[in-house]
């Protein structure tokens, strides 16, 4: 079905940034159809529901935010339609007390997640995400 190799966008999305930092620990690609394209083994999870949840109406994201593969979250920030963006910021609670930032960047057939390591900031993750996003809109994906 897919002729691109998802893998390198992943390995992509969990190296260093331009400061020598590692934001990203758990990455995905998923379709819009709810198909998972490529993933680290924490978000191979992800349900074809949440990913349709994620790809759809956001505005009732602030009162009730949607799950990344099993983790509810809560939307920081909505920036879909910025296109210097192109993100959905969100932060994870967990009941560990644990919790991450997540950016989740919408293409035109696809999303990507990244989901942080605990020091990371949403904006870290989005400058990892972005351009990817932009890349694969280019590619029409």
């Amino acid at each position: 079905m897919h002729t691109m190799s998802w893998d390198l966008y992943i390995t992509k999305l969990m190296a260093a940034d331009t400061n020598g930092i590692y934001p990203v620990k758990e990455a995905a690609i998923c379709g819009y159809d709810g198909s998972i394209w490529a993933s680290t083994e924490k978000l191979k999870c992800i349900t074809p529901e949440e990913i349709k949840k994620l790809i759809g109406d956001t505005c009732c994201f602030h009162q009730c935010g949607p799950h990344v593969a099993g983790m509810k979250c809560m939307m920081i920030k909505d920036e879909y339609d910025v296109p210097e963006v192109g993100c959905l910021q969100l932060k994870s609670k967990s009941e560990t007390g644990e919790s991450y930032n997540i950016c989740v960047g919408k293409a035109l057939q696809c999303v990507i997640i990244a989901q942080g390591t605990k020091e990371a900031s949403g904006g870290q993750l989005t400058n990892m995400v972005h351009p990817i996003v932009k890349y694969l809109i280019g590619l029409k994906y």
